[in-house]
This record gives structure tokens, C-alpha cells and sequence, in this order.
């Protein structure tokens, strides 16, 4: 699809392509077909020229917008595939990823480099940062540069000169998920699974040419923007989504259930069909969207390693009153069965090719639990310990070997119920028997900072409460306790922000 794509561009060079907003919520052009295609021929001629082709491997840290597609356009020309670099992990976790991947290059805008540099403490309060990015890779700028800033990867391009386009299946994209910080873990797609993936992405959405789609993520840019369908990016700002979604009377709208409540609590109003997913989407939400104006409500599941999995509308999921959680009936080309534990495993031509550095595996275990009923998906819970929380996945493995400070015994991160299917994050750290309570805290502000976006909501020192034989500590048991706390008040308002950790004295 990303060949049909640059087609597309080419065929109406000055039909609008992204679609930006004012404060006001009108609707500005961010970048025509014509621009898109210009932009993704400068950027394969460079990197081209750097030596990047079939079997190479390119960092890409640039916010969403016509430059990342632009590069992932001509990487895919290249036959080369793309790292993601999440600023989020923390420099650390991104560090280890990075030594697996080995990208030969490293792309990222005047922002990136600036969360990796000079504007790392105003970073870290949005819970991002990210290692020095020329220990990742030589670093080449993506859009305009601020002093500090790598050379502009299309400085020396004088004439776009392109290789003929890479046309056989390999290496498309690495997603890094979890794992530890020794040991991370990274999905592999390839190019035809990524094809298969947005093509169930355009039977499901059903773009029309002409009429825009709202949505900034890659599986949906690519397949609207293929069938003649401008894309506007969502606004960041709550209060501009509400008016950007009132002027812009999109066909299709993908928003992530944090995204709906927030622009829902704004009093946003919403046309065509609404789709929602990276987190669970309750009938209760799905609903409140219908009587936001949409004609249909969609709740889409769907994994790193297989997007999209399943999809249901608010009408099927309200009217199920089953037990579990109903997620729909697997999409076209999908197969879902579940082991002898009850995981569900799923499979088809857009599953993931393998994880990085490990073999080929047809079946994705998804971790979580789950029954077939009429060839629907119902979920029952998660197998894995990871906690969801504002639609995205926190490994708790991947971050608790950092808490154990001096004076710490044993550290877990638990998620609690926040409501409509999101969770809060908590610390339980349990002090060792002399350990000083106030020394205790000052050490966990370091490692709690570089956690980034799995920095926790609160903080509580108490015992772990163990079971088993062997006295492992018990996630459930902790996370019961937490929540607990939560309910009495004990735990506080605990929130990092705040400075405060719970069960002590403000710092």
C-alpha cells in the first residue's frame, strides 16, 4: 500500500494530503500530495547517498506530520527498515534497545535532538528523554535546525537522483515493547505485513476520496491518503480537538479512548464513524461518542504485533451481556484460538514476522486471557503483568530493577483501577528493616525522573505482601493493596509532580 500511496501523491500534486488546525479549529493545509512526494524523493536521494539501502537500518525520532511520513516513504523505497525511537522509555531502556537494532543512520527533528540535549531538565518534566543520539548512530536533522542541531540530512542533495524502488518483501519496521533494560524486546514487521495490516485497516475504515479522515497515527495516514482521502492531525489541546472536530466533518475519526473522554469532557461533537483502540474502550464510552453525534461508535483490537486484530460497534458491545470484555469477531485474514491456559494467540498475514533476533513464529501470543464465543473475542483478563494506562503499555520488568535503591528490600510497579478501563501506575517499594525512610525517598527521585513515560502516578513504602513456597512477591496481592490505599486516602495524592511520596512527609 505504501507503493500505491506514492502513486497516489503523484497523480494530484495539489490535492490537500495533511490537514493542520488553527486555535479556532479551522482547517489549514500542512502539506499538499505534491509537497509529500518532493519531500519523500530529497530524503531517499540522501540517504541514498549515506550509503542506507535494502537491509539497512534507520533510527527515526520525528513527531508525526508530513517529514515522518515523508522519511518512512523513502525508506520503504529503499528497501531499509525503520527503529522507532520512542522518547518516552527513558534514555536508558533506550539505550539497550538501540544496541539490538543497530541503526546505521539516525533521524530525528530540531525537538528530538533537543530532549537529548540542551532542553533535557524542560523534557524530563513531560516525561521524556533521550540518550545522546550520536552514541545511536551518525544523526542526520529532519526539518528545520536550532543551534546544536546535526547537519540537515538534505543539505548536500543538489538533484534528486533515486535508485529504482525496492520491490520484494524484508524488513519493514521495529517496535520495541518490552523486555528488560538487559534484555528488550522488539516486534519485526515486514513489508508485506505491514501491506496486510493497513489493508484491513482500509476495509474496516472504508475511506472515501475527498472527504477527510481525522487521525496522526501510520495506519491511518497511509491507507486514507492512498484512497484520494485528505488526514487531518488531531489537535493536542482538548479544548482545539472539540472545535477542530466541529469544522472539519470528517467521514472517519481514530482517536485513542484518553483522547475521546478528554474531547468529550470539552463538549466535542463528532460526525461519520468514530474508531478508538491502544486501550480498552468501554460500551459505556462508545456510547457517550454515539450521543456525541457519531453515526458509528468502533472499539478496535489490536497489538503491536498484529493491527488491526478485532473490532466491535457500540450497539454489539452494549447489547452483550455475557461476562468479559467483547472485542468482536475476528477481522478478514485473522485467526484466533487459545492454548490449554486460555491465552489468546492469533495469527494471519498481518501478524508480526518475528521479534528481533529470535525465529520466525506464525502464532502471537497476546497475553491475554480470552474465550471464543460465536467466533467473537472475549477477553478475561491479562496473562502478562502489564499495566495499560493512558493508552499505552507499561512493562512493570522492564523499570523495577531501578527502584531497588539503597534502602530498598523489594520494589513493584502495580497498576489500579482509574475508571473506564484505564489504570493508574503505583510504586510499592518496601524499605529494608533500618533503612531511613527520608534517604529512601531522595534515592528513588533519580531513577523514578529517567523512567519517562512509565514514571509512576504515586509512590507508597510499605511490605510486599509475598506467597508461594518460595515467597515471591505477590503482584496481585500488592496491587490489591494499593488500591486500598487509593480508596482510604492513605496513599494520598502522591502524584510525582507534587514532590510527595506516599507514606511519608512531604520532601
Amino acid at each position: 500500500m505504501l507503493d500505491l500511496l506514492t502513486r497516489a501523491l503523484r497523480t494530484c500534486p495539489e490535492r490537500p494530503a495533511l490537514l493542520g488546525t488553527t486555535r479556532t479549529g479551522a482547517v489549514r493545509t500542512r502539506a499538499t500530495c505534491g509537497d509529500l512526494a518532493a519531500l519523500a524523493d530529497r530524503y531517499a536521494a540522501a540517504l541514498h547517498t549515506r550509503g542506507i539501502g535494502r537491509g539497512s537500518t534507520v533510527g527515526v525520532a520525528v513527531r508525526p506530520g508530513p517529514r515522518a511520513l515523508a522519511v518512512m516513504l523513502a525508506v520503504h523505497r529503499l528497501g531499509a527498515r525503520v527503529a522507532v525511537l520512542d522518547p518516552g522509555a527513558g534514555p536508558d531502556v533506550l539505550r539497550a534497545r538501540l544496541a539490538l537494532a543497530r541503526p546505521d543512520a539516525v533521524l530525528a527533528d530540531a525537538a528530538a535532538q533537543a530532549v537529548a540535549g540542551w532542553a533535557r531538565p524542560f523534557a524530563r518534566r513531560a516525561r521524556l528523554a533521550l540518550p545522546d543520539l550520536a552514541e545511536l548512530g551518525p544523526v542526520a536533522t529532519v526539518g528545520p535546525r536550532l543551534p546544536g542541531c546535526a547537519p540537515a540530512l538534505d543539505a548536500d542533495v543538489r538533484a534528486v537522483i533515486l535508485p529504482r524502488p525496492v520491490d520484494e518483501d524484508g524488513d519493514a519496521v521495529i517496535v520495541f515493547t518490552s523486555g528488560t533494560t538487559a534484555h528488550p524486546r522488539a516486534v519485526v514487521h515486514t513489508r508485506s505485513s505491514v501491506a496486510a495490516g493497513m489493508a484491513a485497516v482500509a476495509g474496516l475504515v472504508r475511506p472515501e476520496a475527498g472527504r477527510p479522515v481525522l487521525g496522526g497515527t501510520f495506519f491511518v495516514l497511509v491507507p486514507s491518503l492512498a484512497s484520494g482521502a485528505p488526514v487531518a492531525l488531531p489537535s493536542r489541546s482538548p479544548r482545539v480537538l472539540a472545535r477542530q472536530l466541529g469544522r472539519l466533518d470528517a467521514q472517519a475519526i481514530y482517536l485513542t479512548p484518553p483522547q475521546l473522554r478528554l474531547a468529550l469532557a470539552q463538549g466535542a461533537r463528532f460526525t461519520g464513524r468514530v474508531w478508538t483502540g491502544s486501550a480498552p474502550a468501554s460500551a459505556g464510552l462508545l456510547t457517550r461518542v454515539k450521543q456525541a453525534g457519531a453515526e458509528e461508535a468502533w472499539g478496535v483490537y489490536a497489538l503491536t504485533e498484529l493491527f488491526p486484530a478485532a473490532a466491535v460497534e457500540q450497539a454489539e458491545k452494549a447489547a452483550f451481556r455475557g461476562e468479559g470484555d467483547l472485542v468482536g469477531a475476528p477481522l478478514p485474514g485473522v485467526l484466533a484460538e487459545t492454548d490449554a491456559s486460555g491465552e489468546l494467540l492469533l495469527g494471519g498475514p498481518a501478524a508480526r514476522d518475528r521479534y528481533l533476533g529470535e525465529d520466525p513464529d506464525p502464532w502471537v501470543s497476546t497475553g491475554d486471557r480470552a474465550r471464543l464465543d460465536g467466533g467473537r473475542i472475549v477477553l478475561e483478563g491479562r496473562h502478562k503483568d502489564m499495566v495499560l494506562r493512558h493508552a499505552e503499555n507499561i512493562y512493570p520488568g522492564l523499570y523495577e530493577p531501578a527502584l531497588h535503591v539503597p534502602g530498598a528490600e523489594l520494589a513493584l510497579l502495580v497498576g489500579v483501577p482509574a475508571g473506564d478501563g484505564d489504570e493508574r501506575l503505583v510504586a510499592v517499594v518496601q524499605p529494608g528493616p533500618r533503612a531511613d525512610r527520608d534517604a529512601l525517598r531522595a534515592a528513588l527521585a533519580a531513577p523514578l525522573e529517567r523512567m519517562g513515560s512509565a514514571r509512576p502516578d504515586a509512590v507508597l513504602l510499605a511490605d510486599i505482601p509475598l506467597s508461594g513456597r518460595s515467597l515471591k512477591p505477590d503482584r496481585a496481592a500488592t496491587a490489591r493493596l494499593a488500591t486500598a490505599r487509593l480508596a482510604t486516602g492513605s496513599l494520598g495524592t502522591a502524584r510525582l509532580a507534587d514532590g510527595r511520596v506516599a507514606g511519608g512527609r512531604r520532601r
